[in-house]
């Protein structure tokens, strides 16, 4: 890399730096906090899938951290909905890799809500950069014995001088049988970027309501709502013609974030419209399914799967921006 001379240590404008939590159901995670030159900050937890716990941009907070807190693996509950135990959300976490959504019966198998992949800890994890950009490496074991032998491999990208990254996610199936292959972006915002203020745009092609009480409210579905005591979560389902993407901008901060992904494979955008108090939270959802459980993918013919050997490549982008125009 090229020597700056106006600093002592390239972490006067760029970091890496590795920290373990002390205490709570946290104690002894491992996090990989990373910093650029243009206000962005992320928190990729190790122990969580490399997931990305906290995003931070010019002192703002971009996602929700749940009531849970930090919770590490070891306190994960993998029956019906508990994994809502040690759902810190943040501003990602990853859902899958063989059940997404509704806990359910499928081919013979009890699946808990959401999957085991984001309670799961890298096997290893890693980074490196260059005079433009930070890369975290990591690699997610969703192997078990008479059961699925998959493979995470994930990278982060961060530009060094541009608020944006990328992830690339590479699932491998190293056994010897075809297996269900579902995997959900459980990008969570939070306040303050989130408000009734937040001006939400999603430009699909189609939007449609996962219940009856989303229906009712399908008209306003891109409007947000101050917290509100007993609020009923809604679910809307969007589909793209070419590019997926989807935004939010809250004018009193002057202040957006925008996702864009592959539509064609990650097909479905589940909006998680969550006005509660405390439970303040708009989930961007991009994934190769719907939340409704694999029983339900499979009866309706949208199940996806991975062959012995192959490999599918997913990702997307997140772009951070100030200023009065709303991308």
């Amino acid at each position: 890399m090229k020597i700056n001379p106006y600093i002592g240590h390239p972490s006067q404008l760029c970091s890496v730096e590795e920290v373990r939590l002390s205490g709570g159901k946290g104690d002894g995670m491992r996090l990989i906090q990373v910093r650029n030159a243009a206000g962005m900050e992320l928190t990729v937890s190790a122990d969580r899938c490399a997931d990305i716990s906290r995003l931070i941009f010019k002192g703002n907070n971009m996602g929700y951290f749940s009531p849970c807190g930090y919770v590490g693996p070891a306190y994960y509950d993998g029956n019906g909905d508990g994994f809502l135990k040690s759902f810190t959300a943040g501003f990602l976490t990853t859902c899958g890799l063989t059940a997404v959504g509704s806990p359910c019966e499928d081919g013979g198998e009890s699946l808990p809500l959401h999957g085991s992949i984001g309670n799961t800890p890298c096997e290893q994890i890693w980074w490196d950069e260059d005079d433009e950009a930070i890369r975290i490496h990591a690699r997610i074991n969703d192997s078990q014995v008479f059961s699925r032998k998959l493979v995470l491999n994930r990278v982060i990208t961060c530009q060094k001088f541009k608020s944006c990254f990328t992830i690339t996610d590479t699932v491998e199936n190293r056994g010897d049988t075809e297996t269900p292959l579902m995997l959900l972006y459980h990008m969570n915002m939070g306040y303050p970027l989130l408000s009734e203020n937040a001006i939400v745009r999603i430009p699909s092609v189609r939007v449609s309501p996962r219940n009856e009480h989303a229906a009712k409210d399908i008209d306003s579905w891109h409007k947000m709502l101050p917290p509100t005591p007993g609020f009923e979560e809604q679910c809307y389902y969007h589909s793209f013609a070419k590019e997926g993407t989807a935004s939010i901008y809250n004018p009193e901060l002057r202040t957006g974030l925008k996702i864009t992904f592959d539509s064609e494979k990650l097909w479905n955008l589940t909006e998680w419209k969550m006005m509660g108090t405390v439970d303040y939270v708009l989930g961007l959802e991009p994934g190769n399914c719907t939340p409704d459980g694999r029983d339900v993918l499979r009866r309706q013919g949208k199940l996806e799967f991975l062959k012995p050997g192959e490999q599918a490549e997913f990702g997307l982008s997140v772009h951070l921006y100030t200023g009065d125009s709303i991308l």
